[in-house]
């Protein structure tokens, strides 16, 4: 319910003066009779309504009925006595206001009968007042048919507009959140690929620098270059978070093998065609994280990466003849496969490992959401 201050009625396309001129009227009306007896008659039914309308307002449950039917009764008893029909529409403005649909419904109707049938009553009984503000009381009359629907659907249309807009905030902070976690695992991807490879490389150095100057030297110069090109890579990511290419992982993870002393293999072509940008990232990401996995953990001599789209899906298949995984379950979360499981439930993907001759992890996006991305750009 209102509180007690919004007893005048506001944003009803009637300025507040005129509902301060329906509150002085009734006593023009009163003053117009003749008999001492009808005039205090007609004050105390003016205190009376406003006395009800406050605890109608003031009210919650079931009391704020038989405080509407009393407004009611006194609204009646005015039109068809004195005849004032302007507390119909405080009544109206009120009715409006109640949030059930079952007793907005029924008061609507109940307060529209009886308005009625006491404004044809009233053109019987107060005729000549009646005939003298005419105009004023089809004003009235359809201020009670539209008043009420006016403010009743205004109301839910705010209340939704409400529930959308905290909806929209909720949704804009796990934007932000899932943002974060994005961000957090592009850079642990990008930053540990790079600082593994500079681990290896200074264990390498270290090792060479007494047997094989030359070579140690060579191993620093290329740790050089990865700080430099981990450096850039972040500096890129953090500017304007550009989506990685496939094509382009492919390159970097090749140079990482090389590095590493691991043999590479590409069969298929990086090259994807419709394929939506954020998809392609994710891909590239994958493949990232699978590479460095490759080299931080598996002890093998060769990689093979296999590209196969097709009219169903995006295969990438990661193959190592390394040591393969003893414990599944830990290496999930401990080796970054678990950022990866994150990544490809966006797109619907999946993911899968097969440890026998080493490891075989293979990722697969379906084409139906590619296409569904392009319908949507579209």
């Amino acid at each position: 319910m209102q509180k007690w201050y919004h007893i005048v009625p506001k944003n009803t396309g009637l300025s507040i003066y005129a509902w301060i001129i329906f509150c002085i009227l009734p006593f023009y009306f009163i003053f117009r009779t003749s008999g001492t007896l009808e005039i205090i008659f007609g004050i105390f039914m003016i205190l009376l309504f406003f006395t009800a309308y406050s605890v109608s307002f003031l009210s919650e449950g079931w009391t704020v009925y038989p405080a509407v039917g009393a407004e009611m009764i006194i609204s009646v008893v005015m039109t068809v006595v004195l005849g004032y029909v302007y507390f119909a529409l405080f009544l109206a403005f009120y009715i409006g206001n109640i949030p059930h649909k079952a007793g907005f419904i029924t008061l609507y109707v109940v307060h529209l009968v009886t308005t009625i049938a006491a404004v044809t009553i009233g053109f019987f009984t107060q005729n000549e007042i009646f005939l003298s503000q005419l105009p004023f009381i089809v004003f009235s009359v359809i201020g009670v048919i539209l008043l009420p629907l006016t403010i009743y659907f205004r109301n839910k249309r705010e209340a939704l507009e409400s529930q959308l807009e905290a909806a929209n905030q909720k949704l804009s902070q796990l934007v932000v959140l899932e943002e974060r976690q994005r961000i957090a695992r592009d850079l642990h991807d990008t930053l540990g690929q790079k600082l593994s490879m500079i681990g290896l490389k200074s264990d390498l150095a270290g090792k060479l620098v007494d047997v094989k100057p030359a070579a140690a030297k060579n191993e620093l110069h290329d740790i050089h270059q990865t700080a430099r090109t981990a450096l850039k890579e972040v500096r890129e990511m953090v500017s304007n978070m550009k989506g990685a290419k496939l094509e382009d992982e492919i390159t970097r993870v090749q140079e990482m093998l090389k590095a590493a002393r691991i043999d590479f293999h590409l069969e298929g072509s990086p090259e994807l065609t419709d394929t939506p940008l954020f998809v392609e990232n994710v891909l590239s990401m994958c493949l990232k994280e699978a590479v460095t996995n490759v080299v931080k953990h598996s002890g093998a001599s060769s990689c093979t990466v296999t590209i196969a789209p097709s009219a169903e899906e995006v295969l990438i298949e990661v193959q190592d003849n390394g040591r393969g995984m003893a414990n599944k379950k830990g290496t999930y979360s401990e080796n970054g496969l678990q950022g990866m499981r994150e990544r490809l439930e966006f797109v619907n993907g999946s993911l899968d490992i097969q440890s026998a001759n080493g490891t075989t992890l293979t990722v697969r996006v379906p084409n139906v959401i590619q296409r569904t991305e392009q319908e949507g750009l579209s």
